[in-house]
């Protein structure tokens, strides 16, 4: 009896960026698409902001609002049945903005093996109190505790 073997996690995510996880994955439905099965471009922009303002809102440590979509770039089209992963990094923080860089990869078919990137986006999210009027970012020295 042989041992089964375990694919390896590079195997695995071929054409995925390594060592990183993505902040949101997602496959779209044919709810989000046209009648050709294309997904369109305002769902995955929609998606894009919400993974955009995960590591925003922990940098912030609350509520932040999108105030600008500083470049959008669609490279491939996304389909119905792609899994959509979304990775996020944070790429400047300001007195009270964040400025979050946003990569999207589409794994084409169940076995992951033919995986392309279909959008990279660069939004700028500001943090807000409990009134929605911009905060300061609390220091990263102020998160850590130190």
């Amino acid at each position: 009896m042989t041992t089964p073997q375990i694919p390896n996690v590079n195997t695995i995510n071929r054409g995925l960026p390594a060592g990183k996880m993505p902040e949101l994955r997602m496959m779209p439905s044919p709810s989000d698409a046209n009648v050709y099965g294309d997904v369109f471009g305002g769902w995955i922009m929609a998606q894009v902001d919400i993974a955009g303002s995960l590591p925003a809102t922990r940098r912030a440590n609350g509520r932040v609002a999108t105030i600008a979509v500083n470049s959008f770039v669609f490279k491939n089209p996304v389909f119905v049945g792609d899994l959509l992963s979304f990775y996020a990094d944070i790429v400047k923080v300001g007195n009270t903005s964040i400025t979050v860089q946003v990569e999207v990869y589409a794994e084409r078919n169940r076995l992951q093996t033919n995986t392309v990137k279909v959008t990279e986006a660069t939004l700028t999210y500001v943090a807000t109190d409990s009134d929605r009027k911009p905060r300061k970012v609390p220091s990263i020295e102020t998160l850590i505790g130190g």
